[in-house]
Formats: structure tokens, C-alpha cells, sequence
């Protein structure tokens, strides 16, 4: 560690250890700090951060048993638990060092010390005393980036019964270690449910890693999942470290999870049933230590069924299940979407927030949305941009007639666009195979990452 850094303070009722400890370590830390008697130690701390504390173990003459060190051990590890302790004794046995240590100190000094070990073991110590501190910054850092970046209020805006009954659940499993499956359609919101989890549960100070499985190439799976050395497979020029691995310690969300093909569920529920990894071109494998939330768009009757996947898988993902409602079954929240949304657009593009007609909230309550939540999103997003500051009417929406929705289901659109001919065809397959990508890639020609595309051009 280099010199001069951290705050260090010696408690101590012999003055010339006072004064040779402080002259030994004076050119190792920023600061150092004395104390005759550990009663003083609770006012001093109050008016002083401290990063390391060099704790005698007996202050009462003739008493070696160390109680007064452990005893304010003790009240230290209660009031400052941040704040780190060496333990310091002239009558040192092992097993009273294992007791110190065992209590929370970090480390044992015995007098008369060595200069150089003496140095060594607190500078050690601050290292260590540094580096959590620091930690607690960056977690409390990210705390306030997270927050930022999404509101808790965006993960549930909705009042209808069935809004509540989510919030309910996702307030009683988050704290939990428990596997979430999250069903729901094509922009319902699964992935702010899973956030909201991560948000409540202790994991919430790492990492939450969103993982699309239906984006994945089936020959990269391993490789991205899992991780692998230099020189594994063709191409392969740096080790990787997996998605898997990097979110230890915290939440791993795996999006569209019905879309993996079979051969490749087998791998996924190897690796959550051993909770370890095993990189490619590695024989050893890594401890993974992850909660994991799935989720799917695909209905319920294609993911019980064996044939398209694995039940014991889902049996391994699904201990807490939570299905979002589709805005067309919770029409009354759109209001409150819309308030909420025309405000935050509003705000992001620099505009005063627009008012709405009566017939435009009139229209956007009555259409039944296929992209949901998602595609609400995107409509005021495009009305805020292109409208200005005139308040918006029912034109600035570009919904569709009144007869769309049976365009959709009968594939038999009035007009000739080319534009609403391929959402109606994007529609129709989604709406055949039950939201499974791959097949209704399959029945279009298309890949799945050109459907992707698609749907999202679309908002389905």
C-alpha cells in the first residue's frame, strides 16, 4: 500500500507504547491518532472518521484475560461496524488470538512487536479497511444510479385489481432466494417485474444481467452463458468471462426463455441444478452463485408440454410464478400511463408537458394495444415529438381504424400498404404459434433476429 493514506488510531493505557507506536507508523499513514483509555473511544469517533483501530487488550493493572479488549471489541463492532480493529495484548496465547478473531478483529499484535510486522499487519489492514470502504461507494453509487435511471414508480403505474395483486406477490417473493417465472405477452412489462425483484431483494447492490435467449446463436450459447479461455474454439483469441459468472452476486434475467431449443435447456438446467460453471476449454469448473428470474410470452399450454420443454426445468425455474396482465385487461390504468409518460417524454425532450383531448384519451383507452405497455410508450414518445407544444389530438396517434383488429385476425387487410401487409403477417404468426419466435420466424422465412426487428418496428 503506499504511504500516508487512512487514519489510524491507537488505544493504548501505556504512554510510551503510545509514543513509540506513534513514532514508528507517523510516515505510513495520512494521520495517527492516540488514546490512553478505550472509554474515550466513543466520543472521539463522533467527532472523528477513523479507518483502523490498533486496540489494546488489557487496561487494568494485573488483569491479562484480555475481557476489556473483547468488551470493546464488542461495543465497536455494534456502534462501528464500518470501522476495522487490530487487537493488541503483551500476554498473547493462540487461543486467544482465535478468540479476537473469532469476536471480528481483523488481525493480532503481540508486544513487544516487531517494527517490520507491525507495519506490515496494519498496512494490511488498512488495504483492507480502504477497499470496503470504497466498495460501500460504489454500491452506494450505483444505489443512486439505479434509482435514476428507473423510478421505482415506473415498475408498477396501474391501480386495477390486478396491478395490486402483482405488486402483492412480487413485495413477498423479492426478499427471497426463491426462482421467479414471469409469463406474459410482448411488452407487458415482464422485465420491469424482474427489476422491481432484483430492486427488493439483497441482492439489490449487484448486478442485474438481462439476458435475451432467443437472441443468442445456438452455437455461441455456451460461450456467452458460460464463459471460455483463450484459444477454446476457432475465434476464440481472449478468454471471456460468461454472463453467468459476472452476475455472481446478483440477479440473472433470462428473457424469452420458452424460445431455447431443447438440446440447449439440458445445459442450462445442468448448470442451476450444480450451481457451477465449467468455461470452454476449462476443466474446472466456476461456483456460480446467481438468483434467477425467467420469462416467457409464450402461453402456458406450450411450456407444459414436454415435448417443447423440459419439465424439470420449469419446475427449476417456476418455485414463484407472476403473470403481468395485458393493458387491454387493465384499461383503467391507461390514464395514469399516459399522465405518467406524457410527463417523463416531456421532460426528456425538453417540452412542456401537452395536454390531451377528451377523444384522444377516449381512443387510446379504447384500442386494445398488441405491443402493450411497450407500444403505448412509443406512440406518445412520437406524438410529443412531432406535435410541439399544440395539444395532442386523436391524429397524433397514427392508430389504427376501428376495423384493424379484425384486419389482424382474418389476415384479410383492406388496403394494399406494405407497411400494415407486414404487421398483419408479423401479427398473424405471433398470434399462431403463440408468441414462439422460432417457429413463427420459421413460418415467415425470416430469422429470428429479423423478427425481432420487425416486432419492434411494428410494436407487437
Amino acid at each position: 500500500m503506499p504511504a500516508a493514506q487512512g487514519h489510524l488510531l491507537i488505544v493504548d493505557d501505556d504512554p510510551d507504547i503510545l509514543l513509540s507506536a506513534q513514532l514508528l507508523l507517523k510516515r505510513q499513514f495520512a494521520r495517527v491518532s492516540c488514546l490512553a483509555q478505550p472509554s474515550e473511544l466513543p466520543a472521539f469517533l463522533h467527532q472523528e472518521n477513523v479507518d483502523l483501530i490498533l486496540l489494546d487488550m488489557n487496561f487494568t493493572l494485573g488483569d491479562n484475560t484480555g475481557t476489556e479488549g473483547f468488551y470493546w471489541l464488542e461495543q465497536l463492532q455494534r456502534t462501528q461496524p464500518q470501522t476495522l480493529v487490530v487487537l493488541m495484548t503483551a500476554y498473547a496465547g493462540v487461543e486467544l488470538a482465535v478468540a479476537g478473531i473469532k469476536a471480528g478483529a481483523v488481525d493480532f499484535v503481540i508486544k513487544p512487536w516487531n517494527n517490520d510486522k507491525l507495519i506490515a499487519t496494519l498496512q494490511a489492514a488498512m488495504s483492507l479497511a480502504q477497499a470496503q470502504a470504497h466498495n460501500r461507494q460504489l454500491c452506494a453509487e450505483n444505489r443512486t444510479l439505479r434509482a435514476s435511471l428507473t423510478p421505482s414508480a415506473d415498475y408498477f403505474i396501474g391501480e386495477t385489481s390486478g396491478m395490486n395483486q402483482l405488486k402483492q406477490r412480487v413485495a413477498l417473493c423479492a426478499p427471497t432466494e426463491a426462482n421467479v417465472l414471469i409469463l406474459g405477452e410482448n411488452g407487458a412489462g415482464k422485465e420491469l417485474v424482474a427489476r422491481a425483484i432484483h430492486a427488493q431483494s439483497q441482492r439489490a447492490d449487484h448486478i442485474f444481467m438481462a439476458i435475451d435467449m432467443g437472441a443468442i446463436a445456438e452455437n455461441l450459447f455456451e460461450a456467452e452463458l458460460f464463459g471460455h479461455r483463450k484459444g477454446a474454439f476457432t475465434g476464440a483469441e481472449q478468454a471471456r468471462t460468461g454472463r453467468l459468472v459476472a452476475a455472481n452476486g446478483g440477479t440473472v434475467f433470462l428473457d424469452e426463455i420458452a424460445n431455447l431449443p431443447l438440446h440447449l435447456q439440458v445445459k442450462l438446467l445442468r448448470v442451476l441444478e450444480q450451481r457451477q460453471v465449467t468455461p470452454l476449454g476449462e476443466e474446472k469448473p466456476v461456483a456460480l452463485d446467481v438468483r434467477v428470474i425467467a420469462a416467457t410470452n409464450a402461453h402456458y399450454e406450450l411450456i407444459a408440454d414436454e415435448t417443447r420443454f423440459r419439465q424439470d426445468l420449469l419446475y427449476r425455474l417456476n418455485t414463484i410464478e407472476l403473470t403481468v396482465p395485458p393493458l387491454r385487461e387493465r384499461r383503467e390504468d391507461i390514464p395514469l400511463l399516459v399522465d405518467h409518460y406524457l410527463g417523463y417524454y416531456a421532460q426528456k425532450y425538453q417540452r412542456r408537458k401537452p395536454a390531451l383531448t377528451a377523444a384522444a384519451l377516449r381512443a387510446l383507452c379504447a384500442y386494445d394495444w398488441p405491443g402493450n405497455v411497450r407500444s403505448l410508450r412509443h406512440a406518445l414518445e412520437r406524438a410529443i415529438i412531432l406535435s410541439g407544444d399544440q395539444p395532442l389530438q386523436l391524429d397524433d396517434f397514427a392508430l389504427p381504424q376501428a376495423n384493424s383488429r379484425a384486419e389482424v385476425d382474418s389476415g384479410m387487410p383492406n388496403n394494399l400498404n406494405l407497411e400494415e401487409l407486414e404487421r398483419t403477417a408479423v401479427a398473424r404468426a405471433l398470434k399462431q404459434f403463440s408468441g414462439n419466435i422460432s417457429q413463427a420466424a420459421k413460418a415467415l422465412g425470416i430469422t429470428r433476429t429479423a423478427l425481432y426487428r420487425r416486432m419492434e418496428k411494428h410494436d407487437l
